[in-house]
């Protein structure tokens, strides 16, 4: 069986531990010869690094590992770049989610306001590793789940059209690990969807078992009533088990599908600015907990010398960027949730389009499914949302003033054109270091 290469770009992510505990865990059927780190914020890395090193001497010593800040030696040989990297860190985030909040508007990671200022900033960063993959290593892909995904699926589609880069997320696999345990099921795996939209923007149409039995009518009475919060109890953190909440009554608009929970963002912003504390958002909550948990455990495993001196936990999320290499590696022709130009898949929408819909997936990359025409309402929803995906990145590309005040404008979550440029001047302010400057 082929040994695969594979560089992960963000070495110094609190997620990078889990993705590599994740991999060695799939090594029957992903087998690996090299894992490489490349970060461009050495020292952050060096201590990621030194325990992931650890961990593989440990379980795994006969694949080869390294770190470090060179992109060729990096990018050189390798078959696969998983690419997960946070153009600004936390503290950026932080600005994204309370500058938007000072003016009254949902401050969220990857929606709105906040959500166009990380798109601005992480366009950049993504081409910048498509283009080391291209010139070290010319026939790796890249599978990005770098967020805000939708407006960087945008810029690679516009500015790099012939890059092998997938762009994926993970959180419809959270959702539908939720909806296999309210059906009773043990794994999403068990469950066959039929789902369309854009990223972090989207609707099931159809859930059944693998005989084809409808799930549908059980998941949705239960939705109806607790929303994406099963029976058993949930780990979740506080805002998250709100989020899961809500979906209740983001269903109520469309009760014929089941929606992505990220919908509530844009279909209640008044709820969730009303919910929000201005002066502490998930960024603070993700500082406070998960990046003091997890570099903690990477230093206290590199003093002790043994990786059970630290706990770090395997990212289960991050088993479907196995399935997507395994994919790809293999010719399995599995069945993916990827987000892909439309091209006809949905066809009374726009074709260039970047939509998140099923594929089947093998040698050659993607093969979009027939998704069928779309409602109204979903088609208004995801036009208007499409469009400011497209405005950042002519803003982006064109150093534009007027198309970002445009985007944040046409943004379902801001209330007026004057809030939108009250918004845009202070984001400016905050992202003098990693914006082009507009004009």
């Amino acid at each position: 069986m082929k040994k695969f290469s594979v560089v992960i770009a963000g070495g110094g992510s609190t997620f990078t531990p889990g993705i590599v505990l994740m991999l060695l865990e799939n090594q029957h059927r992903f087998p690996l010869k090299e894992i490489k780190f490349y970060d461009n914020d050495g020292a952050r890395q060096e201590i990621i690094a030194e325990a992931c090193k650890i961990l593989l001497k440990e379980k795994a010593p006969e694949i080869a590992f390294s770190y470090g800040t060179d992109p060729k030696a990096a990018f050189s040989d390798v078959d696969f770049v998983m690419a997960h990297i946070r153009v600004g860190k936390y503290p950026m985030r932080e600005l994204d989610e309370k500058i938007p909040l000072r003016h009254g508007v949902v401050g969220q990671e990857t929606c709105g306001p906040g959500g166009i200022a990380y798109g601005m900033r992480s366009i950049g960063g993504v081409l910048e590793l498509v283009d080391y993959m291209e010139q070290y290593s010319p026939n790796a892909w890249m599978l990005n789940y770098s967020n805000p995904a939708a407006i960087v699926a945008e810029a690679t589609r516009r500015l790099r059209p012939n890059a092998k880069i997938l762009n994926i997320c993970d959180m419809p696999i959270g959702i539908e690990g939720r909806m296999a345990q309210i059906a009773g099921l043990k794994s999403r795996k068990e469950m066959r969807v039929r789902y369309y939209g854009l990223n972090h923007f989207g609707w099931w149409t159809r859930i059944e078992d693998l005989e084809g039995n409808d799930l549908m009518p059980k998941i949705k009475e239960h939705v109806a009533r607790h929303g994406y919060v099963p029976n058993s109890a949930s780990h979740a953190e506080a805002s998250w088990n709100d989020t899961f909440a809500k979906a209740k009554d983001v269903w109520a608009l469309d009760p014929d599908t089941l929606p992505n929970t990220y919908l509530k963002y844009y279909l209640y912003p008044d709820y969730v600015v009303a919910h929000s504390n201005p002066e502490h958002t998930r960024a603070n909550e993700v500082m406070e907990h998960r990046e003091k948990q997890v570099f903690t455990a990477c230093t206290e495993i590199v003093k002790a010398g043994n990786s059970a001196a630290g706990e770090l936990e395997i990212d289960e999320h991050a088993s479907y960027i196995v399935d997507l290499a395994t994919a790809i590696a293999f010719n399995t022709q599995e069945r993916m949730l990827l987000i892909v130009p439309n091209r006809g898949a949905i066809p009374n929408f726009d074709p260039e389009a970047m939509v998140e819909i099923p594929c089947l997936v093998g040698s050659s990359g993607p093969e979009p499914l027939q998704v069928g025409s779309i409602p109204l309402f979903q088609q208004g929803l995801m036009g208007q949302q499409v469009a400011v995906e497209k405005l950042v990145v002519e803003a982006w590309t064109e150093h534009s003033y007027q198309k970002l005040w445009q985007a944040i404008t046409l943004s379902k979550t801001v209330p007026s054109a004057s809030v939108a440029k009250s918004i845009l001047d202070d984001l400016i302010e905050a992202n003098k270091a990693y914006w082009p400057e507009l004009k």
